[in-house]
């Protein structure tokens, strides 16, 4: 059971982050909502009418996963959606909604937005509109699909919502699709609303896809991923062009089963089964089956902590074109 010094605080982180959105422009008026799980049962959301840049100890209700206060007070009338995430996803700590103005303007006029830049990519993958009819969401269950690969999901006519560990994480992600939809906007400007790259679609289209399905981590999957990254030019190029030479180790947490892959120059030298790497990645079996099915992007994985990385991740970074390229090739020997 948490303490009355350790609710004290999460209160204060709440109020901190709700004044930091507010300075970022994230949020204005009354709009928007922050979350915090407190246990098992318990969450605590800020009240019905509050302004997140000033909120105080009293806008902050304790609310059980029924969406009823344990208290006084009206709550917030987006209670079903906070109730909603940490029902279907018990690894969320932290939940915020709010109505950015770039990121709503923006998916007004798009389904989709594929980030060009680096660090957008990494945090944010693809993310895609979930239609909504009503002022608040009153249908959770199509954004709790559309954060089941993504920690980040939008709601069109109405605001984005961003689960994570900490509150923190939530604010990134926020904070990273508004810049994104922002320099989108600012180089269509620029370009004159001429766009010159390859559509995700294209590029979907463009990957050639297996028939055959694998057993999750069976040694015929690595095999068979062995065979292709081996014989694939354009992945020896880039490792050769940019001396990608590491060891690779990655574990399956449900069975502890691992698997280690010995780098040089982008070529698959050595397959081992030990975790005594440079760079490590542990998951659980649906975030790998959701990486080999293309359903999510390891690097998005990562930072979203869907995955864990054991490793500097500046350093993998310089092979960041290899690894995109390995990463395709993973897709390419999809599980059962």
């Amino acid at each position: 059971m948490m303490t009355e010094e350790e609710l004290q605080s999460v209160k204060k982180s709440i109020i901190a982050i709700g004044h930091l959105l507010w300075l970022k422009d994230l949020v204005g008026g009354l709009n928007g909502n922050i979350s915090v799980r407190l246990d098992e049962n318990t969450l605590l959301l800020t009240a019905h009418g509050t302004c997140l840049g000033l909120l105080q100890g009293k806008d902050l209700l304790t609310v059980d996963l029924e969406g009823k206060v344990l208290g006084e007070g009206n709550v917030s009338t987006e209670n079903l959606l906070h109730t909603s995430i940490y029902k279907n996803y018990p690894e969320a700590r932290a939940v915020i909604h709010t109505h950015t103005t770039y990121t709503n303007a923006y998916f007004l006029e798009n389904e989709t937005i594929t980030p060009r830049i680096f660090e957008s990519k990494f945090y944010l993958g693809d993310v895609k509109a979930v239609p909504q009819a009503t002022p608040a969401v009153t249908d959770p269950e199509p954004v709790m699909d559309a954060l089941r690969n993504n920690n980040i999901a939008v709601l069109r006519n109405h605001g984005v919502v961003a689960k994570g560990e900490e509150l923190f994480d939530c604010f990134l992600l926020v904070q990273a699709l508004e810049e994104a939809v922002k320099i989108d906007a600012i180089s269509r400007l620029y370009s004159s609303g001429q766009r010159s790259e390859v559509s995700s679609q294209e590029q979907a289209e463009s990957t050639p896809t297996a028939s055959k399905k694998y057993k999750l981590f069976s040694q015929e999957q690595i095999d068979e991923i062995v065979q292709l990254v081996n014989n694939d030019a354009q992945l020896q190029s880039l490792g050769e062009k940019t001396a990608m030479t590491m060891d690779l180790g990655v574990h399956l947490n449900e069975t502890g089963e691992t698997f280690s892959f010995c780098f040089e120059n982008g070529k698959i030298t050595k397959v081992g089964n030990t975790d005594e790497v440079e760079f490590f990645i542990t998951a659980p079996e649906n975030i790998w089956r959701a990486v080999f099915n293309q359903e999510i992007d390891p690097f998005v994985a990562t930072t979203q902590k869907k995955m864990h990385l054991r490793g500097d991740f500046a350093k993998i970074s310089k092979w960041y074109a290899p690894c995109s390229r390995l990463f395709e090739l993973w897709s390419q020997v999809p599980v059962e």
